[in-house]
């Protein structure tokens, strides 16, 4: 199985600096998204020093470990990644007074011959579209989904709700962080979005899977999507990663992994 990658970050209509990052190995199928926070300059360096540790530490490893390590093995290598990525963030924040309180979201995706490990913190998201229909495979970690969760917001109510920005995890922010990870099986024609809130706030999931219908090339496609989100109003940094699937997927190798397989999001 091939997979075709299509990254892109723009600043916005409204914000003068950059605060998202993407990093991309496609050599080893890894792709790396961040949505940064604090002080001035401090949310850039937060989630570059993530996208940037974080492709290196875990491409050097998926190349010396090759297609034989089994899923159990990435995901172990990806937590170990992202713990010593929480951990150079975090010493950076309480070293220079300038870094105090950055953090990042985070997601993280290693595409594998037929299978997705998807790992993410943060409210920064991951949607699969396949055969017409566009479902997102991530769970924000923030306030407004567990108001959703526990009954006291619905889904509608929460598009025009305050607050929209508050995380309950992030990466950096404290000395230990927990990142939830998933398996998903990836079928030909999958195309794979990640993206920073700069998209999901400007555009309703409808409007996400319309533009995604609309074109064909990634690149098309993944510009078509910054446009729409800057002529929505561009409020705050977009970050978008598009992965197609092509081909048929080679047999996995024989692995232990610690969740259920998922085709999509509980």
């Amino acid at each position: 199985m091939d997979f075709e990658f299509f990254s892109q970050t723009d600043t916005g209509r409204v914000r003068s600096n950059n605060e998202d990052s993407i990093a991309v190995d496609e050599s080893c199928g890894v792709a790396v998204l961040a949505d940064g926070m604090g002080g001035y300059a401090a949310g850039e360096v937060a989630s570059g020093m993530a996208c940037d540790f974080i492709k290196s530490e875990l491409g050097r490893w998926l190349h010396e470990a090759s297609s034989n390590a089994s899923d159990g093995d990435v995901k172990r290598a990806m937590d170990i990644c992202v713990d010593n990525a929480n951990r150079a963030i975090f010493g950076a924040a309480n070293s220079n007074p300038t870094y105090a309180g950055m953090g990042t979201t985070l997601v993280l995706a290693v595409f594998r011959s037929g299978r997705l490990l998807l790992g993410h913190i943060g409210d920064s998201r991951a949607y699969r579209w396949r055969d017409g229909q566009l479902q997102q495979i991530t769970k924000d970690h923030s306030l407004l989904q567990e108001q959703i969760d526990a009954g006291i917001l619905t889904p509608e109510q929460a598009q025009y709700a305050a607050n929209k920005n508050l995380v309950t995890r992030a990466l950096g922010v404290e000395d230990l962080v927990l990142m939830e990870t998933h398996l998903h099986d990836i079928q030909s024609g999958d195309v794979y979005l990640m993206c920073s809130d700069g998209l999901s706030d400007m555009l309703r999931d409808q409007q996400i899977a319309e533009v995604m219908a609309a074109h064909t090339s990634l690149p098309d496609m993944g510009a078509a999507l910054v446009a729409a989100a800057n002529d929505a109003g561009g409020r705050d940094n977009i970050a978008v990663v598009l992965v197609r699937a092509q081909g048929a997927a080679d047999p996995a190798p024989r692995s232990w992994w610690p969740f259920k397989r998922l085709t999509g999001l509980n």
